[in-house]
Parts: structure tokens; sequence; C-alpha cells
């Protein structure tokens, strides 16, 4: 597993409670995982949040900046988004 091909942040979870989140490209797709304490092991995340995904965005645009991905990463990224939440502007 490279390391580019890892992005990770911490959040607030609806309960109000710390979650550490990690999002992991595995081919044309992220997987997302977390966890609520350092040492406790990650937890697939099968149907992330909206505010993940904007997260993840976010680094990848900071990533293909520093071309360390590919300048269409973050067009995948909003597609996968729309896909997901249709309610969203195009």
């Amino acid at each position: 597993m490279a390391a580019k091909a890892e992005i990770g942040w911490k959040s607030r979870g609806p309960d109000g409670q710390r979650r550490e989140v990690y999002a992991h490209h595995v081919g044309q797709r992220w997987l997302f995982y977390e966890r609520s304490r350092r040492f406790e092991v990650w937890q697939p995340l099968p149907d992330p949040p909206l505010e993940d995904w904007l997260a993840l965005l976010e680094a990848v645009e900071r990533r293909v900046a520093r071309r360390l991905l590919r300048p269409d990463e973050p067009a995948r990224i909003r597609q996968a988004m729309r896909d997901r939440f249709p309610d969203l502007a195009p």
C-alpha cells in the first residue's frame, strides 16, 4: 500500500465524539475506515457521510496541486459524490 493511496483526518461524529477517519484508494474506488481511539482497530465505513467525502476531496485537491495524485482524481470524487448524494448541485 503506497502512502499516497491513503488520506486521513480527524473529525467529530454525529454524536459529538472525536473520531479518526481515513480513505484508501483501491483501483477506481475510495474505501473509508474509522476509529474512535488511537489504538482501536479500524472499522470499515460503508456509507460515509457527505462531510467525509468533502474532507477527502479537499485533501485530494491539495495533493494534486503538489503532483502527488493524478489531476483527474478530484473529478472522479465529485462524480462519486453526485452518485451517492443526488441532491447536490452539479
